[in-house]
């Protein structure tokens, strides 16, 4: 069978695509290896979607999910592990089949780095977050620890410091590295406080949930700090290994993509936040999903 388009990913770039897609009365299929909503579906709060107010990310995803449902969406759950082209066919391969396609848009998204310490798996989403636009507001008025010192932990700290009692930043060099204006921005503020060369060893918790970090400084002394949220900027890792021999990718592994969301593969897409762009939220999302149906349209009345 050869699908019109087929969309690698079920977040809510792929899950707009399909909805698009299906509604253009495409033949469309999605494809989603976990849990549909990607990393919406694990934060515990969402406030800035417009329209849906404060709602859990899982159940913004479910409803989100559900829409493509209801419109007939295939969704197909299998690991996509390579997108390979065969003249203006696109195949993609998983463990178990081969798809054909004469489009496909990737919305796989990323998923954060990890520490990799002691409790970390427990408490994420629940204590520990990857995003402050999203889980800052929560802990108004409460300690928060920030881990890391680019210009993402250096600038979502200074945001929390306008809503937390105290943030503390631990960077695991010698000065933070963010740009200088950014850094002047934080250490103006008398609510942060910035650990260098200092590195998180262990979260701690109780029956509710977080309760403090210990950190190890670079002399070996340890210490614990007090806190009710953590927040991680270690890096972000984008999901495209299936892509990686299509020369789609830049040197961090996220694909490019123009304003069309088209890549330098004729028919191959990419939507959300697995592409170069400045802001990764939901809203940006989804318009990435329904802008890359209206070009894949174009590219299907001229396709042979």
């Amino acid at each position: 069978m050869l699908y019109d388009v087929l969309i690698v990913g079920a977040g809510p770039a792929g899950i707009t695509a399909a909805i698009y897609a299906q509604r253009a009365n495409l033949k469309v299929a999605m494809f989603e290896k976990d849990t549909p909503g990607g990393q919406l579906s694990k934060y515990n709060e969402i406030e800035n979607y417009t329209g849906a107010k404060k709602v859990a990310g899982y159940e913004l995803a479910t409803m989100m999910i559900d829409h493509a449902y209801e419109l007939g969406v295939e969704v197909i759950y299998d690991d996509v592990t390579k997108v390979e082209l065969d003249g203006n066919v696109k195949k993609l391969i998983t463990p178990n089949q081969t798809y054909e396609a004469k489009a496909v848009i990737i919305a796989t998204g990323n998923v954060p780095r990890r520490l990799g310490v002691e409790n970390e798996d427990e408490l994420a989403m629940n204590g520990i977050s990857w995003c402050a636009i999203c889980d800052g507001p929560l802990y108004k008025g409460r300690k928060v620890v920030v881990v890391g010192g680019g210009n993402s932990a250096v600038e979502e700290a200074s945001y929390l410091a306008t809503l937390a009692t105290h943030v503390t930043v631990v960077q695991n060099l010698a000065d933070l590295t963010a740009d200088p204006k950014a850094q002047d921005i934080l250490r103006s503020m008398k609510n942060v406080d910035i650990k260098y060369s200092t590195v998180v060893s262990k979260f701690l918790k109780d029956d509710k949930g977080l309760t403090g970090v210990v950190i190890k400084s670079a002399d070996g002394k340890e210490e614990t700090v007090e806190a009710d949220g953590v927040f991680e900027y270690v890096g972000l890792t984008p999901v495209t290994d299936m892509v990686k021999d299509l020369g789609i990718t830049n040197k961090y592994g996220y694909i490019e993509a123009d304003e069309k969301m088209q890549t330098k593969v004729p028919g191959v897409y990419a939507a959300g936040d697995v592409i170069v762009k400045q802001i990764r939220q939901v809203v940006t999302a989804t318009a990435d999903g329904a802008i890359a149906v209206q070009n894949v349209l174009r590219y299907l009345e001229t396709w042979k």
